[in-house]
């Protein structure tokens, strides 16, 4: 596929690696990207801005200030120019500053200012890379929406073999060259995501609620984004960190909130993916002040919530599509496929409490995908990004209207 017309931002940080950004730069001119180079300072250790000036044909940015005369170079402007900000290598300085919000270059200055999608390409000793706080800053920028190129395995420059070598050049060409084709996969379509868990109100300060923490809905409605979907959340109360920037996003709390935010806008879709953990049931009546703590035991009145799906189900249109999910601790399978038909979605997600690896709060899931037209497909423990790239996958293979 060609790169022609495509802009990128190429971000080289201090790493060893960052000889590789030659090859990097010379392979994307020579698929017809425009490509801007901005350089950390730390970078200029490893590799001369002259080398990198002359293979993108543009002057390599390192400071704020251009020249003596007081003219800038202006971050914002870069952030918004940028089809892709990609940087490669990417060391684990740089990537806690990012994962921080810390700005003290141009490069994190631009990072914080960019408006396209970010993809990193990590470089460093297998026991940096293997770190709890690394691993926790690379967790973050996954959540912001980044793509994290998986460093490779082999020989490192301390002597020592395994995963740390910042990914081939060929292959970041090939992943770049896949993300710019995925990108039209949703193109003009859009998407509703309900997600997180709602909280049904028992008096001013308690409610009734679950363990969902909306990592699952956040990886679809990035993984979405990033394929050319216009997205819409609507969320319960969740305490991710997420650039919500990104989507059209409303913030619920009860099943009734999430039922009349989702009503309003559902007829305006091609897919709704639900993935929320809404409460089955809400206290009847809500004590206007703080029940106190008297008697030895406190006894609820609990009403049905409406069924968000089910109802939204009812009135799908002809082309619409609709996900659900299904969290299951018993006839896990049986289960699922009955709701798959009474809801009228044209596949369905089911989760297993009883799966190492699979649940609420956690990064990983592993899940068993069925289809109204029948067949079905399972994953194997893997990090919710990736489980959102296969939902997507099926989606795409599902037949609309059906």
């Amino acid at each position: 596929m060609s790169l022609q017309g495509k802009r990128i931002i190429l971000g080289v940080t201090g790493s060893i690696a960052a000889y590789k950004s030659a090859h990097l730069t010379r392979l994307l001119i020579k698929s017809g990207a425009e490509v801007q180079i901005i350089m950390s300072a730390s970078a200029l250790d490893f590799i001369t801005p002259l080398t990198l000036a002359t293979l993108s044909k543009r002057p390599v940015l390192v400071q704020f200030q251009k020249d003596e005369t007081g003219v800038w170079n202006n971050h914002v402007e870069l952030g918004l120019w940028a089809d892709l900000f990609l940087v490669a290598p990417i060391s684990a300085n740089t990537i806690a500053k990012f994962a921080n919000g810390l700005c003290d270059n141009l490069l994190t200055a631009t990072y914080l200012s960019a408006r396209c999608p970010v993809m990193i390409a990590p470089a460093m000793d297998l026991d940096m890379y293997q770190h709890p706080s690394l691993i926790a800053n690379l967790n973050r920028l996954n959540s912001f929406g980044n793509m994290i190129l998986d460093a490779e395995s082999g020989e490192l420059a301390s002597g020592l073999s395994g995963q740390g070598r910042m990914m081939e050049p060929e292959n970041i060409l090939i992943r770049v060259n896949n993300f710019f084709k995925q990108k039209e996969d949703f193109k003009n379509k859009k998407v509703l995501i309900t997600m997180g868990p709602t909280q049904e109100a028992i008096d001013p300060v308690r409610f009734i609620s679950n363990h969902s923490s909306g990592k699952m809905g956040v990886a679809l409605a990035n993984a979405f984004k990033d394929k050319g979907a216009e997205v819409f959340v609507v969320s319960g109360p969740i305490s991710l960190e997420v650039e919500r920037n990104r989507f059209h996003w409303t913030d619920v709390r009860s099943a009734k909130e999430m039922y009349s935010a989702a009503l309003k806008i559902h007829s305006m879709m091609d897919i709704c993916v639900f993935a929320a953990a809404v409460a089955d049931y809400a206290p009847a009546e809500i004590a206007p002040e703080k029940i106190k703590k008297s008697d030895s035991e406190l006894t609820l009145k609990m009403v049905k919530n409406v069924d968000i799906a089910f109802e939204l189900g009812k009135i799908k249109k002809p082309g619409q599509l609709h996900v659900g999910f299904a969290l299951e601790t018993e006839n896990e399978a049986e289960n699922a496929k009955a709701k798959l038909y009474k809801k009228n979605f044209n596949l369905i997600v089911l989760n297993s409490m009883k799966e190492s690896g699979a649940g609420f709060q956690l990064d990983t899931n592993k899940v068993h995908i069925y289809q109204s037209i029948g067949g079905s497909i399972s994953s194997e423990v893997a990090d919710k990004s990736k489980i959102a790239e296969l939902i997507i996958d099926q989606i795409k293979l599902a037949p609309i209207g059906v």
